[in-house]
């Protein structure tokens, strides 16, 4: 997170379309926190540039849209990889917050966030801490122990030979666990529907599974990136 920082001393460019929410939001850092904000104004008035030059600790993004905070949070990280960013006014969506995440924010609140709540977030943001919703967090903590567990796998070279699998019996069952047929898997494979057949009872076999379903369930918690 980088170096703390008094809160009061915290010099910040506020980026948001609406000009109440902007000039609302720069009274209360004047009023309540002592923050100073170094400049304003509307996407189109900025670029990564021309916020670099303004040497501040700190962007307050609002988001419209997805596209456009995301797309200056990663001009800035290679413009002013020193900045700290927050995102406000965001949607609880996975997929956009584990982005941000990757493009090195370090605050992201939704939409329903009270300005105090986004005072709150500047400070402790100012102080070395990170801020999102306790959802997301969450959903954080899953994503990095997933991949923790996803990079140990692929250094493990028993990893795909646990349940004595051959390649080819990893390809066919990844198929299985994506909903496909035999037909479907013969004609992805190259290979005829009795082959295909034959492939999985064997799977079934090895893995002592009653079903293909349940083999594919076997195959997961044994070895849970088998079948990528």
């Amino acid at each position: 997170m980088g170096e703390k920082m008094s809160p009061s001393s915290a010099r910040i460019c506020l980026v948001a379309q609406n000009r109440l929410l902007r000039e609302t939001l720069v009274r209360l850092f004047q009023k309540r926190s002592g923050v100073t904000v170094v400049a304003q104004g509307r996407y189109c008035d900025f670029d990564s540039q021309a916020i670099a030059s303004l040497d501040c600790d700190l962007v307050l993004l609002d988001s419209l849209s997805e596209s456009e905070p995301l797309c200056l949070v990663e001009e800035l990280g290679m413009n002013a990889p020193q900045t700290r960013i927050i995102l406000f006014g965001m949607d609880e969506d996975p997929d956009c917050f584990l982005k941000a995440v990757r493009l090195g924010v370090c605050g992201y609140l939704l939409k329903d966030a009270s300005s105090a709540e986004i005072i709150s977030a500047v400070q402790g943001v100012m102080l070395g801490e990170a801020v999102c919703p306790p959802k997301l967090c969450a959903l954080l903590f899953q994503f990095v122990s997933k991949e923790l567990r996803r990079k140990s796998s692929e250094d493990d070279p028993k990893t795909h030979t646990r349940l004595g699998l051959t390649s080819r019996q990893r390809e066919l069952m990844t198929l299985v666990a994506d909903g496909l047929t035999n037909k479907e898997i013969a004609a992805s494979l190259n290979l005829s529907e009795f082959t295909v057949r034959n492939h999985i009872s064997r799977v079934m076999k090895q893995v002592e599974a009653e079903s293909r379903h349940e083999a594919v369930e076997v195959i997961r918690t044994n070895s849970p990136f088998a079948l990528h």
